[in-house]
């Protein structure tokens, strides 16, 4: 009878070794799948950052803000230049406050309307682009622009277009 009673044991022991076993197996080559399965992921999205950071090189190759050139050209005049494009372009959305049209589009807008310049984007030291919509119409200028001797901001018009409607 006690025979019987440690080989039952040791059958109940040998199982449960064995569960524990394929259990443990199991869990391990889970975990061993969500790692690769993660890795390759984030090559993934790695390869992805690399992408989008060669586009944003790209897209803000003509921008002030990465042109050392134009920022030499305007701390040689005792600029600051975070203080300064933020002016810039202070000065002309203040444009869209003039009453009647704006001063800059050379476009009349539509009844009840007025031409607004809606964003502003500064190429380098003298070179501007910018898009103006009334709502229903809208278009693209290339401006230029100095600052004067007395530190005032002189814009010029030097290409324009409006999209047609569709």
């Amino acid at each position: 009878m006690k025979q019987k009673i440690f080989l039952y044991l040791f059958i109940f022991a040998s199982l449960l070794v064995l569960f524990q076993y394929v259990n443990a197996k199991n869990v391990f080559e889970d975990m061993d799948k969500q790692l690769v399965s993660s890795r390759t992921q984030l090559k993934k999205y790695k390869d992805s950052v690399a992408v989008l950071h060669n586009e944003i090189l790209k897209v803000s190759h003509f921008n002030l803000d990465r042109n050392e050139d134009a920022i030499t050209y305007f701390e040689n005049d005792g600029y600051k230049v975070d203080e300064l494009i933020p002016f810039i372009k202070d000065e002309l959305y203040k444009l869209n406050e003039v009453k009647g049209e704006h001063p800059l589009v050379p476009y009349a807008s539509s009844a009840g309307r007025k031409m607004m310049i809606n964003t502003v984007k500064l190429l380098n030291h003298k070179w501007i682009i910018a898009d103006f919509s009334d709502g229903e119409f809208w278009g693209e200028l290339l401006l230029t622009y100095e600052i004067t001797e007395d530190r005032k901001l002189k814009f010029n018009l030097v290409e324009h277009f409006l999209y047609p409607l569709q």
